[in-house]
């Protein structure tokens, strides 16, 4: 088969249907009936010489030529969606960054990491949080540009990602500074029976404290835990008890004397990345921030 002779328009209904895995919800999001939908696979299929789909009774399961060609056909659609993003607002002079970060991550370091941007007239930042799983598909779909993340993640041929390192940075334990600006403690052996806030048990940090309470048979009194990192902050800065944070989660209280730094240890870090596709059409914003270094202060 020629390229010429390749019908789009015919591979984005495959497309639509192997996404979805339903052909009743493709022709509905299509906008058109479910026979032409078949139609359009059915020709595919011909041009291809292959099936694409095994058809038992209602239901359809892609075979192996099938899965090859939507690995393709996603990649190729992906991409134009990221061409469509690309050129929003080019015609206003807008070039668009789109960032998603993982809900974990501190607020603070995205906003340090994006910075330079801020004050820049001719960007168009869009910013999303979420579960990082979420991120990264639609990461690979190119609907972003970029995720930031505590975690680095494996590549693999089914998900093919580039994960830079940005930087790292020593956690803390930190406390209301009218009760503890006078203390230094050890970290983790003057913690036992200490009301303290942590964060949750997905998120990386955690398990490097919990793995260090145990090594030392140190048991904290576990008052609060939580995922988000804004949430942490106020209750780092509200509740009186120590929490365990990086430093920018909480530099404004810092800097305020609100709250102090009671101890650390070099065996609690966070680390952060910036992950991309590889076949990612890099524009000079986004290799200006890649290139920028850590920012955790």
């Amino acid at each position: 088969m020629r390229l010429e002779n390749l019908n789009f328009h015919h591979l984005r209904y495959f497309w639509r249907v192997a996404k979805l895995g339903h052909l009743t919800r493709a022709a509905e999001e299509l906008h058109t009936s479910q026979s032409a939908v078949s139609a359009q696979i059915r020709q595919l299929e011909k041009h291809l010489n292959e099936d694409l789909f095994l058809r038992e009774g209602r239901r359809l399961t892609l075979t192996d030529t099938g899965q090859l060609v939507f690995t393709y056909a996603d990649q190729i659609f992906g991409l134009s969606r990221e061409m469509l993003g690309r050129l929003e607002g080019r015609s206003a002079g807008v070039t668009r960054l789109r960032v998603g970060s993982v809900a974990t991550l501190s607020r603070n370091y995205q906003e340090n990491w994006i910075r330079p941007m801020l004050t820049d007239p001719s960007v168009s930042l869009t910013l999303e949080s979420g579960l990082l799983e979420g991120l990264l598909e639609r990461l690979l779909q190119h609907q972003l540009d970029v995720v930031l993340a505590n975690e680095t993640v494996p590549s693999a041929p089914e998900r093919s990602l580039h994960c830079r390192f940005l930087g790292s940075q020593v956690v803390s334990v930190v406390g209301p500074a009218q009760r503890w600006e006078a203390l230094s403690l050890r970290i983790p052996q003057d913690l036992e029976g200490v009301d303290m806030a942590v964060p949750g048990p997905r998120h990386a940090l955690r398990m490097q404290f919990d793995a260090l309470c145990i090594s030392n048979d140190v048991r904290p009194r576990i008052r609060a835990e939580v995922d988000d990192m804004a949430m942490l902050r106020l209750i780092a800065r509200d509740s009186g008890w120590l929490t365990v944070l990086p430093e920018v989660v909480v530099q404004d209280e810092l800097r305020d004397g609100a709250l102090v730094v009671t101890g650390q240890t070099s065996e609690l870090m966070e680390s952060f990345y910036a992950i991309t596709t590889p076949h990612h059409h890099y524009d000079e914003l986004l290799d200006r921030l890649l290139a920028g270094g850590p920012r955790s202060s």
